[in-house]
């Protein structure tokens, strides 16, 4: 489990924790594929992410929000962590961060 420390901000905790889980099918985290489109925290330091996957039929359905959900948990300050799936807009290439797609050799 990470530490992290107090002066930095809980935003910024999640997206490291994000950015240390990877789509087992693809040597990328989620945060740099663009399969998070959004993180609320709100005053009870409950936090509440908005995601997607690849396709609604990918091998990890099931699994990958779970792991988002218990690693966003195990942050000191996290009350709670609830973990919505969205396939509105669906994800696309267009969604991957400059960096994701230098690493798939994308550029």
């Amino acid at each position: 489990m990470e530490e992290f420390k107090d002066d930095i901000n809980l935003g910024e905790n999640v997206v490291k924790t994000l950015k240390g889980i990877y789509d087992p099918e693809i040597p990328v985290d989620i945060y740099e594929l663009g399969l998070i489109y959004d993180v609320m925290i709100n005053e009870d330091n409950e936090v509440k992410v908005l995601m997607t996957l690849t396709s609604p039929n990918c091998p990890v359905a099931e699994t990958l929000p779970r792991e988002v959900e218990e690693k966003i948990k195990k942050i000191d300050t996290v009350k709670n962590c609830e973990v919505e799936i969205t396939f509105d807009p669906p994800w696309s290439k267009d969604l991957m961060s400059e960096e994701a797609k230098l690493e798939l050799g994308m550029l």
